[in-house]
């Protein structure tokens, strides 16, 4: 007599992977319309799965956030690494800083989720952010070695502006480029440097 227990199931792989797709589908959705703050128990619920399911895949809400935008993180790394090498200090930097104010307002509350995992060497999202905030000190020491940007702003500084403007254009996205043209005057070296 064989024991049931120690034979793999039959498509355990599939349904695993079936399941991990459902999931962030059930959590894009969720986010979209609720914000990053939605129900994890409705989102398993609505994938069709257990609980147990849900934090199997992602033990927490920054494991699920890392999955959902991990892929758009990157893709702002690899951004910063092509104006980096391609573009104007300044312009770099502008093109730059449109884009990380963007990806912010990917969901309601997400401003919040990544600057918290910012602080949070624990989080999930952390080394990702971490990355992006370098990727962004780089194009800032940039345009300040071409003199373009005042030089008393660091790159913890230029995050609480991006911060700034991504949750104020979350709520009123209409002012996005104008808050976006307003911290680029007030990044300028003719401000005060």
């Amino acid at each position: 007599m064989t024991d049931r227990t120690s034979q793999p199931r039959r498509g355990g792989r599939k349904d695993a992977r079936r399941n991990y797709e459902r999931l962030l589908e059930a959590a894009r959705a969720a986010f979209a319309e609720h914000g990053v703050g939605a129900s994890l128990n409705d989102i398993a619920r609505t994938a069709g799965v257990g609980n147990v399911t849900l934090y199997r895949h992602f033990p927490t809400r920054q494991a699920l956030l890392e999955a959902l935008l991990g892929d758009s993180l990157r893709g702002l790394l690899t951004r910063s690494d092509e104006l980096l090498a391609a573009a104007a200090p300044h312009e770099a930097l502008a093109g730059w800083l449109a884009a990380a104010v963007e990806h912010a307002m990917s969901y309601r509350g997400l401003v919040d989720a990544l600057v918290d995992s910012l602080a949070d060497p624990a989080s999930d999202l952390h080394a990702t952010c971490q990355a992006v905030k370098t990727a962004g000190a780089q194009l800032l020491d940039r345009a300040q070695q071409a003199g373009t940007i005042r030089r008393d702003v660091d790159a913890s500084a230029l995050f609480s502006l991006i911060a700034a403007v991504a949750w104020a254009a979350e709520r009123t996205p209409e002012h996005r480029d104008p808050l976006l043209a307003v911290m680029l005057d007030g990044l300028g070296s003719g401000a005060g440097s």
